[in-house]
């Protein structure tokens, strides 16, 4: 459960790491309220500031410099001589300055609680995520079952055909909202690992964060309510991305992608074109991919094991096995070609980007199209050609100050301005 808690113990994190949090939020602000410090570290007055507060106050370190209203929870609080001096060495260890973190063992049982493994998706839920895409009935009934087991996918095939865009339609099957806290605490270092640009709040979670006026006892608000996430990364990714990220100035840790997307999906674009090789991804990955756990490393060199509860996805335009070897693609349990699109494919996805694109779609110029410069041409489909013709189109038409339409005439221009033989 992730109740709010009533005590110092019952918040799971070390005494002190709560008293200098504490300090560090009056030093910053001078002077501030019992409430506004229990709302900025996302922990209760009653059982957990107030104690610390009590014993901050006997060691002299803060003291009461006023109140904004009435009752003990708007006292004002700053820092007595001897707080600012102890407060600066707090500070020297780590400036983090925010929600109080939660433990790694409460994280670890939060985390397998909601895990990716417990998603079941069936074959209408498929074809409504996919719906807007064209795509065969092979791939539609091969990506539900890949969905099921919640662990890996490798995609791949020409470019073009949108493994990127069939990638995030697969979010959309990973359905609900997960818990993910704003830190977790570990051997007395804060790992912050809510990420606003990925962690999406859900509409539940926004509804919670502003009802604060339950008579009931509430769930802790160092976690926040989320869709489950979907991160995607390229060329950017190396290897130190994927262990913990200590800041020098700010003395605390960003968790890795990997850590992020726990609960969620992981997208691996363009595999194979990353400054790291691919051996040495799996290398790094082998026991995660295969044993659902990872090992980050702290800076003292001490290890963390920590889940590794996410759908990765690797989406590669080059040949497998020009990438990994046999015991690499073993590890990936699913193994999925996103093929060119047949004659039948390219013109019902002609035909809806001619709807979106409002130009009137023309089955003597669908035919024409195919015929004369893709048969003729022994030219390969892709599914991203009609739309990036049509806009080559649309704007041969808007030049010659003519209605864009598939004509002949238009369509071969199309054709000349896009298409490079090499």
């Amino acid at each position: 459960m992730i109740l709010e808690p009533t005590s110092i113990i019952e918040a799971g994190i070390p005494n002190n790491l709560i008293s200098d949090l504490i300090m560090k939020v009056i030093y910053q602000y001078t002077v501030y309220s019992a409430q506004r410090i229990a709302d900025l570290i996302k922990l209760p007055y009653f059982g957990v500031i107030e104690p610390a507060l009590v014993a901050l106050r006997k060691a002299e370190l803060v003291d009461v410099g006023g109140s904004e209203g009435l009752g003990e929870m708007a006292y004002q609080f700053v820092l007595t001589p001897k707080g600012r001096e102890r407060v600066r060495d707090i500070i020297e260890q780590s400036s983090y300055i925010g929600p109080a973190p939660v433990s790694l063992n409460h994280y670890r049982q939060i985390a397998l609680a909601q895990s990716i493994g417990e998603i079941t998706v069936g074959p209408t839920q498929v074809r409504e995520a996919f719906n807007d895409m064209v795509l065969g009935n092979d791939l539609i009934e091969a990506l539900g079952p890949a969905v099921n087991t919640g662990r890996s996918l490798f995609l791949y095939g020409p470019a073009g055909n949108g493994k990127t865009l069939v990638s995030e339609h697969i979010a959309r099957l990973l359905g609900g909202d997960i818990y993910v806290p704003y830190a977790i605490e570990a051997d007395g270092y804060v790992i912050k690992l809510f990420d606003q640009n990925i962690h999406v709040i859900s509409e539940a979670g926004r509804s919670r964060q502003s009802d604060s006026m339950s008579n009931e006892r509430r769930l802790d608000p160092r976690w926040v309510l989320c869709k489950r996430p979907s991160i995607v990364v390229g060329g950017e990714l190396t290897l130190a991305s994927l262990d913990l990220i200590y800041d020098e100035v700010s003395k605390f840790y960003e968790a890795p992608f990997q850590l992020k997307a726990n609960g969620g999906m992981f997208l691996i674009d363009d595999f194979g074109r990353q400054a790291m090789r691919p051996r040495d991804l799996l290398n790094r990955w082998i026991v995660p991919l295969e044993k659902r756990y990872d090992f980050l490393t702290l800076r003292t060199g001490k290890k963390l094991e920590l889940p590794f509860d996410q759908l990765i996805v690797f989406s590669t335009n080059l040949a497998p096995r020009d990438l990994v070897d046999e015991a690499f693609l073993r590890r990936i349990q699913n193994k999925i070609e996103i093929r060119n699109p047949n004659f039948e494919e390219y013109r019902e996805i002609l035909r809806r980007n001619c709807q979106q694109l409002n130009v009137p779609f023309s089955e003597e110029g669908a035919v024409y199209l195919l015929r004369e410069h893709y048969v003729k041409a022994k030219r390969e489909l892709r599914s991203c050609q009609p739309r990036d013709l049509l806009k080559q189109l649309i704007g041969l038409a808007a030049y010659q100050g003519i209605q864009p339409t598939l004509s002949k005439e238009l369509l071969d221009q199309a054709v000349q301005t896009y298409f490079v033989e090499l």
